[in-house]
This record gives structure tokens, C-alpha cells and sequence, in this order.
């Protein structure tokens, strides 16, 4: 059966003309920028969603469902409609890229156990130095949902992970210590970034903004949120729109390990790298 198999798919190919090959080569390049244009985007969840949303359709007409079949038929229209609205922002940036005529170029970067273990380190390192200093700062770790449109209201810096990066950038003289880091991998992306605030009614007085900006990235992504209070030197973690408070060093380690040792080994990130 395999060698049957392996006979139709050469004898698929022979036929094939220069001009099917150049056809299929050039859907392919394209479907492959589209990929890496809304990787580290929200719209890669709903490519995901839509995605699974066709599949079921299929299926569910295959296995005659009809119900599910009728709604899922009715549902995918409203997708599509949704699809330029959702992807503005990306398709603005991939023509602004053309424009500049870097639509060729892209960044990859890996990071493994050792690598994530020393990057934690050297974030709850830091952390403790500004708790002591009583220097408040807003620290985002990217995770599954890309960050890209928030790295973009902040200023680049692509640098290694270092507790002296960290507490220099949040110390009062610093023009970057006002909004937040992102980080994704064992990098730095971007400092000075602003973050969407959390429109919880049901916050506590005390709560100051960085804390709101964290709930807030941590309710619209999957990004684990830091906060040192200038005022207390508490240590917060904002997660899937939870806020724990009053973390020691040992606690914070912990989390973060548990946040990231499944998404951390071998794991490879792709940015749309910009001018």
C-alpha cells in the first residue's frame, strides 16, 4: 500500500507542469508570509479559531449533524467579516514593510532550559533590588499570545535579559521607567511600552495603574504581568486576569517556573523585524 502510495505521488508529480510548479511555489511563499506576518499577533487566535470553526463544519456535515452543521454554516460568514476588521492593524504593517522593501527579511530566535532557568534568575534578581530600592516597575513575559502592537508603542531594545538592564531602566532618571518591559524568550524587546488597562469595577482603591496595566495585558493574552509597588514594594503577578499579591522571592521563582517550564524547552519565536 505504502509503495502504491509512493508510486501515484511520483507519477502526480511527472505530470506536473512548470507552470502548476511555479503556481504551487508561489501559494505556497504566500500562505508562509501570511503565517509569519500574523505570528506574535492576536489575529494568529482567531486564524486558529476560524481554522478549527472550517474543520467542524466539514465534519459535522460529513457525519450529518445537521444542527450543528446549519449553525456552524451560519457562524462562518460572520468570521469572515470579522477577518479585515480583526487584521488592520497587520495588513498596515505588512504594506508599510513593502514600502520599505523588507519584506524579505525576518529574526528567529531559541532559547532552551538553561538558558529560560538563567533569565528567571535574573528577573527575580532584579526584582528584589527594586523592592529594596522601593522603585516601582511593570514587567511583562510573553508567552503563546504575541505582544508585537504593545512592543510597538514602546522603544526597542532586543538586549539579553540582565538584572542590571531591569533596574537600570526603572530608576526614576530613566525616560523608559514610566511604562512597562516586554519580554519575550531570554530578550528584552521593548521598554516604555503601554499597556491596555483592565476594566475591572471591582479593583481595590489602592491598586495604582501599573497594577491595572497588568490585569489589563494579562485579560486580553496569555502574558504572565510583574508589578513592584513604588509605594510598598510589594511584589504582584498578574495572570488570566488574577493579580496575587505579596510575593516572596521563593514564591515568585516558583511561579514563573510554573508558568514557563512547559513553553520554555525548545521552543522557537519568529518577529516581523522592522526598520
Amino acid at each position: 500500500m505504502v509503495q502504491q502510495l509512493v508510486a501515484n505521488f511520483l507519477q502526480t508529480l511527472t505530470a506536473l507542469s512548470w507552470r502548476s510548479v511555479l503556481d504551487i511555489a508561489i501559494v505556497t511563499f504566500v500562505l508562509y508570509r501570511v503565517i509569519v506576518l500574523i505570528r506574535g499577533t492576536r489575529a494568529e487566535q482567531l486564524v486558529k479559531g476560524l481554522a478549527i470553526m472550517l474543520i467542524a463544519t466539514v465534519l459535522s456535515g460529513q457525519l450529518g449533524l445537521v444542527t450543528l452543521h446549519w449553525i456552524l454554516q451560519q457562524m462562518l460568514p460572520l468570521g469572515l467579516v470579522a477577518i479585515p476588521i480583526v487584521f488592520q492593524p497587520e495588513l498596515r504593517r505588512a504594506l508599510e514593510t513593502l514600502g520599505r522593501g523588507r519584506l524579505f527579511t525576518r529574526g528567529s530566535f531559541f532559547y532552551a532550559e538553561k538558558e529560560l532557568e538563567q533569565m528567571l534568575d535574573e528577573i527575580v534578581k532584579a526584582v528584589q533590588v527594586l523592592v529594596k530600592k522601593r522603585l516601582g516597575a511593570l514587567l511583562v513575559l510573553e508567552r503563546d499570545t504575541g505582544l508585537n502592537e504593545i512592543m510597538e508603542t514602546g522603544i526597542a531594545i532586543e538586549g539579553h535579559v540582565s538584572a542590571e538592564l531591569l533596574i537600570n531602566i526603572f530608576l526614576p532618571r530613566s525616560p523608559l521607567h514610566d511604562g512597562a518591559v516586554i519580554i519575550r524568550g531570554t530578550r528584552l524587546m521593548a521598554a516604555g511600552c503601554y499597556l491596555p488597562l483592565t476594566e475591572n469595577p471591582n479593583l481595590s482603591k489602592e491598586l495604582g495603574t501599573r497594577h491595572r496595566a497588568a490585569l489589563g495585558v494579562s485579560e486580553h493574552s496569555d502574558a504572565v504581568a510583574l508589578v513592584v509597588s513604588e509605594e510598598t514594594g510589594v511584589v504582584s503577578l498578574a495572570s488570566n486576569g488574577k493579580l496575587t499579591r505579596y510575593l516572596d522571592e521563593k514564591t515568585l521563582k516558583q511561579m514563573l517556573r510554573s508558568f514557563f517550564k512547559a513553553t520554555g524547552s525548545g521552543r522557537n519565536f519568529w518577529q516581523w523585524r522592522s526598520s
